[in-house]
Parts: structure tokens; C-alpha cells; sequence
């Protein structure tokens, strides 16, 4: 997916060689920074755009902020925010990139092109999604960020893409309560692992992780002798999943116990019977 339209014919000038860059301190911090040279606000945005074809990402970011520091009120600056907020992506900026995009919003929440700054703010986020035995505050904030996309947006481009990025998300941040409930399961915890497994049939029932929360719902209710919950959890996986290997395995385990799951599930209920057992268990 590419960034927003941005027609650049008729504007085309000559380049003006590298830029020259000076640095400025602050504190013990150095930011790179150009040195100031009066020219239009479309040579410059241009020189940026052909840096960025050149994927020199800090370049182009530095040439995009100065049309701003020149010419603050044009067409150009507005542009050259959101170009210095996709330039500053690119480069793995992802504090400034998120940044400048809520600062291009606060100006210009209006604007055509803020359905983009949204997604470029959401897939910042979703960029820096690190595995599940890490803190997971990244991806809370980019679950946060895609939904905001989706329910702004919901007929657009990003709003499809933010979708698709979600149902991942969830599966991570399920993956995550999965990874601390199988630790309480292990540490004989039950009480805790039981919080941690229906917290992902409730809250992330669609995706690849249910199937496993319900069975460890089962073994966590079975070490705590619970036999008639690990039952009804245990049949409400069969009904669901009655292929999965999770489900064979919580059979093969309730069996051990008397409970035949396939007799459980096969017995006459009463309409929305499935649903209500859900809605009562988790």
C-alpha cells in the first residue's frame, strides 16, 4: 500500500547536490540538522522525494522538516509533515514517526490524508510487536491504533488492512495469556491459569489459541477435582472443534474419569443450548 497521492509534475527541478548538515548539540544528545539556505518549498520537497526514491530515508526525513522551518504556512509544509512522518517509519523511527503523525492530525484532522496518518500511527505500533515472552504494551497500543483506523475509517484501504493486522494482534496478546496460563497450570496455580484461559475464550474467541484454552480449562479444572465444569468445558470444545487434537486429548483425559464427551455432546438439547453454555462458562 502506498502513501497518499501527491502529484509532483510540473514541479520537477533540477537537484541541488547533497545537503550540507551540521550538527547542533543539546545537552549531551547531537541532532542532525541542515543548514539553513533559502530556497523554494517545492525544490526542496522535491529534492526529498528523490531522496526517498533513493530509499536515503534520514535524508529525505531532514528535507521534508526543513519545507517546514522555511515555509511554515504553504501547501508544502502540510505535505512535508506527513512525508518527514513516513520518511522517519521507514528509518525505524517509530517515537518520531508516531509523533509527527498525531501532530499532523492536531492540525489537520480534516484532511484527505488523515485516514493515512491513523495507519501510519497503528502500524508503528504493530511494527514493534515482539514476541510473546515479552511485555506486550506495543501491542495494546497498536490493537488500539488499528481499531481506531477500522472504526474511522471502516470502508476504506486501511481500515481492510487494519483488519487483517488485528486478527494478529489478537492472536499475539492471545498467545501471551496462554503463555501465563500455562506457567500457573505448571506451578499448580489453578485458580490464576483458569483466569488466564477463559480470558482468551472470551476475549479472543477467533483466534488459533481457543482451542487450546478450553483444554487446558479442562486439565485445570480436572487437578482441582472440578469434574463437572472440566465436562461442560470439555464438550463445548467437542462441539466446536471436533477434529482438534485438543479435543481428542481432553477426551482421552475425562475418560479417565467416566465422562464419555461424545455421549455429552450428542445428547438432545434445546435450541441455543451451545450458546448459552458458553455465555455461562466464560
Amino acid at each position: 500500500m502506498s502513501i497518499f497521492s501527491i502529484p509532483l509534475s510540473g514541479f520537477r527541478v533540477a537537484a541541488l547536490g547533497v545537503a550540507i548538515l551540521v550538527l547542533s548539540a543539546c545537552g549531551t544528545s547531537k541532532k542532525e540538522r541542515l543548514a539553513y539556505v533559502e530556497r523554494p518549498a517545492e525544490l526542496i520537497y522535491n529534492q526529498a522525494v528523490e531522496q526517498m526514491d533513493r530509499g536515503d530515508w534520514a535524508d529525505a526525513k531532514l528535507l521534508f522538516q526543513e519545507v517546514e522551518r522555511q515555509h511554515p504556512f504553504s501547501k508544502w509544509a502540510r505535505r512535508s509533515m506527513l512525508m518527514s512522518a513516513y520518511a522517519s517509519y521507514r528509518s525505524a523511527d517509530h517515537d518520531e514517526s508516531v509523533a509527527m503523525a498525531q501532530r499532523f492530525i492536531g492540525l489537520h484532522p480534516g484532511s484527505d490524508s488523515a485516514p493515512y496518518a491513523y495507519y501510519l500511527i497503528a502500524i508503528n505500533y504493530y511494527d514493534q510487536i515482539y514476541d510473546v515472552g515479552r511485555d506486550q504494551a506495543t501491542t495494546i497500543s497498536a490493537e488500539a491504533a488499528l481499531q481506531q483506523v477500522v472504526r474511522r475509517y471502516p470502508e476504506s484501504d486501511y481500515a481492510r488492512d487494519a483488519r487483517l493486522k488485528l486478527e494478529l494482534t489478537h492472536d499475539h496478546l492471545a498467545g501471551k495469556e496462554m503463555s501465563i496460563g500455562r506457567y500457573y497450570l505448571k506451578d499448580n496455580q489453578h485458580l490464576a491459569a483458569i483466569g488466564r484461559f477463559k480470558s482468551v475464550v472470551s476475549e479472543y474467541e477467533t483466534t488459533s489459541q481457543t482451542e487450546e484454552a478450553l483444554h487446558r480449562l479442562v486439565e485445570s479444572y480436572v487437578s482441582i477435582g472440578v469434574i463437572q465444569e472440566a465436562k461442560l468445558v470439555g464438550s463445548v470444545l467437542g462441539y466446536n472443534y471436533p477434529n482438534s487434537e485438543w479435543y481428542k486429548d481432553s477426551y482421552d483425559l475425562l475418560e479417565n474419569y467416566g465422562v464419555n464427551l461424545d455421549d455429552e455432546i450428542n445428547k438432545p438439547r434445546s435450541k441455543g443450548y451451545w450458546t448459552r453454555l458458553k455465555e455461562r462458562l466464560f
